[in-house]
């Protein structure tokens, strides 16, 4: 189930199965001057994608899962095959049955063919990475950048624990600031938009004292600067067995909040992982204001880590955020997805899900509790 079965270059699109890794249909794409959109960690497969609605670093300019997969053919409980739309982009034909299943983390059918639309490469691309004394400034320009207008290929955060990973593991090539930095890529159709946004974004880091300001000169650098997002959670990783416990564990996760609050929902969560005692750290696709936490922890630490994520996601809810951007819900937030929408809305979704899978042999008690008073992943 890893083949790429058909490319439609002057329509945009391919069908794959769901088996095959994004990084594969990048390279594939690449010779068409094509490109899918989004683009999260290194090894994810477009059905685990399809299953989360993931997005990646590029999601700030061309959205996550829901925006880009056509349709879907899935095999239902009972062996039934359906496909959910052709392949036109616009389709007012029927329910909108390709969202029902993007997100349902496999709880609804089993993927086995993807539609997804396509883009052309920008002819130009600039990547920047700057630095600031402050997780405030880093955290205002994204919301500034939002507030300008401007259209961004990629808005990434990094804070400067992350940053110290990074350059720990030596998994890149370059040695960064370690400070709290913002990863940019600024694109367009021609060299005259790109540095006229280039421009608009130097006055917006230095009106919120950014320190450093560093521009890719090659393809090479242009790698360098954007693998420090990438080695993230391994650099993290490799820190934490070898400076806190080899038998380290790591809770990754994320929430989303509206652009507005994004600054003081993550300087509350900074606040609050210094206060925890744990080696914590924040990354993000700062331009929709999803943000990531990375906590290092050991067994004993555990519940302290647990009451961390409680608090970041009851402060997301709070400003009317989601308890999840892109990681999606399986079981560890469960009970924050009730809270987010209400057990009526539960209510429903477990009618949608025993209408299609009366006897609830698909992923069962995954998103929600099948049955509310006995929970089986419990």
């Amino acid at each position: 189930m890893d083949k790429i079965v058909e490319l439609h270059a002057d329509d945009l699109d391919v069908v794959v199965q769901p088996a095959v890794g994004w990084e594969d249909l990048r390279t594939y794409l690449a010779d068409y001057n094509l490109m899918f959109g989004p683009d999260p960690g290194p090894g994810a497969c477009i059905g685990g994608m399809v299953a989360t609605s993931c997005s990646g670093t590029n999601a700030n300019r061309y959205g996550t899962m829901r925006e880009n997969v056509v349709s879907v053919t899935v095999v239902l409980a009972d062996g039934t095959v359906v496909k959910t739309k052709r392949r036109p982009r616009k389709s007012s034909a029927g329910y909108n049955l390709t969202n029902l299943f993007v997100g349902s983390e496999g709880t609804l059918g089993i993927v086995t063919e993807v539609t997804l639309k396509l883009h052309v490469k920008p002819r130009f691309e600039n990547v920047a990475l700057i630095s600031f004394p402050s997780l405030t400034g880093a955290a205002t320009s994204v919301a500034d950048f939002v507030q300008e207008g401007l259209q961004l290929n990629a808005v990434e955060l990094l804070d400067e624990k992350m940053m110290h990973f990074v350059n720990y593991s030596g998994q890149s090539e370059t040695r960064y600031e370690e400070a709290p930095t913002l990863l940019l890529k600024i694109g367009g159709s021609s060299q005259e938009t790109t540095d006229s946004v280039t421009k608009t974004v130097r006055a917006i880091v230095k009106r919120n004292g950014a320190s450093s300001f560093k521009f890719a000169a090659s393809e090479e650098e242009k790698f360098q600067l954007w693998n420090a997002r990438k080695v993230c959670l391994w650099s993290s990783i490799q820190y934490g067995k070898e400076q806190v416990d080899p038998n380290i564990l790591v809770w990754t996760t994320d929430v989303a909040v509206p652009i507005s609050r994004f600054v003081e929902s993550l300087e509350a969560t900074k606040a609050e992982m210094e206060k925890s005692g744990l080696v914590a750290s924040i990354v993000g696709h700062a331009g929709d204001g999803n943000y990531h936490t990375v906590i290092l922890f050991t067994e004993e630490q555990r519940q302290i880590a647990a009451k961390l994520v409680e608090e970041m996601v009851d402060r997301a809810l709070a400003v009317d955020g989601t308890v999840s951007g892109e990681h999606g819900i399986g079981v560890g937030k469960k009970e924050f997805l009730v809270n987010e929408v209400g057990e009526d809305t539960i209510a429903l979704m477990r009618k949608i899900k025993f209408a299609v899978d009366p006897h609830k042999i698909l992923n069962p008690d995954k998103v929600f509790a099948i049955d509310p008073v006995n929970d089986r992943s419990i």
